[in-house]
C-alpha cells in the first residue's frame, strides 16, 4: 500500500503520466493535501453509473450528409466516497455509436477494482482495451475520471496541467447548411456575440452559403465540408475563393480515405487543411502525417482528455496546427474540452450553445472568448 501523504506530496505528477508534470507542493496548500488524503483513506471504491439523455437543438443542424434536430447523449457519474465526477458521451450519426452501444460498453467497465483513482494511465488504458472503437463511450469514462481527480485534489483541471486559464482561445459559432433565409436568421442571432463564424459546406450550395453569410458580416470565417467535396481540383478552387472571402482554414474537405488527394491539396492550398473525420486518435495522427496542415481534436473521437492531450504534443512536434472542436454536446463535455484551449490555435466549442435543454452549467463565453470555471475538476454543475 502506498504512503498517501508521500504520494500526494510527490507522486501525483508521475502517476498522471501523459497529463504533464505538476508541482504539488507549490500548487496545493496543506489544507488541500489533507482533503485529498482524507478522500483516499478507508475502503472507498469507485462506482460508475450512467443514463441516456436527448439533447434538443435550437435549429435544425445541417451538414453535408444529413440534417438533425436532436443528439443522443449518455451521461456518466463516477462516485468515490462523497465525491462525484461527471462525464458524457455524445453520438452524432457518423461515429457509429448509439445510446444502446454506449450503455452496453459502459456495463462492462468495472471501476470498483481500482483503489487509487489517480492512476489515470492504468485505468483508462484498461478501459480502452475492453473493446475496439466505442470512442464516445470511453470519453464518458475519461471525462468523469478527470473531473473526479480534480475534485479530490480540490483544483481545476487547467491547474493540474499547469495551463494559464487567461490564454484560452476564442470559439467560433457554427452555421449549419440551410436555406438563405434561415442562414440569415441564424447569423443575425449570434453575429454580435462571436468574433468568428463557422460555416458548414459540402452540398451543392457552397457559394450560396458563403455569400449569404458574407452579406451580413465581414468577420473571419472558417469552413467544414464534412468530407462533402469529391474532387481535389474543386477543393483547391474553393480554397482560393475562400481565401479571398476571409476564411481561416478548411476542415476535412474530402472523404477521409482520399489521403493522396488531401496531401496534394495541402501542398497547394492557400488555407490550412485540417483533418477531422480522418484524425480520430493518436495512431491516425502518425499515420496521416503530411496529408494535412493540422488536426481537429474532439473528445468523442480521441476517447477523451487523456489522449487529446497527447495528440496536441505530437501535433506540435510535427509542426501542425491544432483546433479543438466538439459534437453537439452539453456543457459537461464542452467544458472538459475547453480546459485544453490554452494549448491550441483555434476552438469550435459551441455545441452546448446550439441546444435548448443543456443540463449542465460550465464554461461561459464573452464575445467569443472562452471563460473557464474556477471550480475543481472540469468545473461543471448539473442543473
Amino acid at each position: 500500500m502506498f504512503n498517501r501523504r508521500e504520494f500526494l506530496h510527490s507522486g501525483t505528477a508521475t502517476v498522471l503520466g501523459g497529463l504533464g508534470a505538476i508541482n504539488i507542493p507549490s500548487l496545493f496548500p496543506e489544507a488541500e493535501l489533507n482533503k485529498a488524503e482524507n478522500a483516499l483513506a478507508g475502503s472507498n471504491r469507485m462506482k460508475l453509473s450512467f443514463k441516456p439523455f436527448t439533447l434538443e437543438l435550437k435549429h435544425a443542424f445541417g451538414v453535408s450528409v444529413n440534417t438533425r434536430t436532436t443528439t443522443p447523449i449518455v451521461h456518466t457519474v463516477i462516485e468515490y466516497g462523497k465525491y462525484k465526477g461527471y462525464g458524457e458521451a455524445s453520438m452524432p450519426p457518423y461515429l457509429g455509436e448509439s445510446q444502446e452501444t454506449v450503455m452496453k460498453f459502459l456495463a462492462k467497465v468495472d471501476l470498483s477494482k481500482y483503489d487509487n483513482p489517480f492512476q489515470l494511465e492504468t485505468i483508462l488504458a484498461e478501459v480502452d482495451a475492453l473493446e475496439a472503437g466505442n470512442t464516445a463511450a470511453k470519453a464518458a469514462v475519461d471525462i468523469a475520471l478527470h473531473d473526479l481527480v480534480g475534485k479530490l485534489i480540490g483544483q481545476p483541471l487547467y491547474n493540474m496541467w499547469g495551463f494559464d486559464k487567461s490564454k484560452t482561445t476564442y470559439t467560433s459559432f457554427t452555421i449549419g447548411i440551410d436555406t438563405p433565409e434561415v442562414v440569415r436568421q441564424k447569423v443575425k442571432e449570434v453575429v454580435d456575440d462571436f468574433g468568428v463564424l463557422k460555416i458548414k459546406l459540402g452540398r451543392d450550395n457552397d457559394k450560396e452559403m458563403i455569400e449569404t453569410v458574407r452579406s451580413l458580416t465581414d468577420k473571419p470565417l472558417t469552413a467544414d465540408a464534412n468530407q462533402g467535396w469529391k474532387d481535389k481540383q474543386y477543393a483547391l478552387d474553393m480554397a482560393h475563393y475562400m481565401k479571398e472571402k476571409g476564411f481561416l482554414y478548411i476542415e476535412q474537405p474530402m472523404h477521409k480515405d482520399m489521403v493522396d488527394e488531401h496531401a496534394w491539396l495541402t501542398e497547394r492550398s492557400p488555407l490550412p487543411i485540417l483533418g477531422d473525420e480522418s484524425m480520430k486518435r493518436l495512431s491516425d495522427l502518425i499515420k496521416y502525417r503530411g496529408a494535412y496542415s493540422g488536426i481537429v481534436l474532439k473528445l468523442m473521437k480521441t476517447t477523451g482528455l487523456r489522449e487529446a492531450h497527447k495528440m496536441i504534443a505530437v501535433a506540435r512536434a510535427f509542426g501542425m496546427k491544432v483546433m479543438i472542436g466538439c459534437m453537439t454536446e452539453t456543457s459537461c463535455a464542452i467544458t472538459a474540452a475547453a480546459h485544453l484551449t490554452p494549448m491550441v490555435d483555434w476552438a469550435d466549442l459551441d455545441g452546448a450553445m446550439l441546444s435548448k435543454n443543456d443540463n449542465f452549467k460550465g464554461m461561459t463565453v464573452n464575445k467569443g472568448k472562452i471563460i473557464l470555471p474556477d471550480r475543481p475538476g472540469i468545473g461543471v454543475v448539473p442543473v
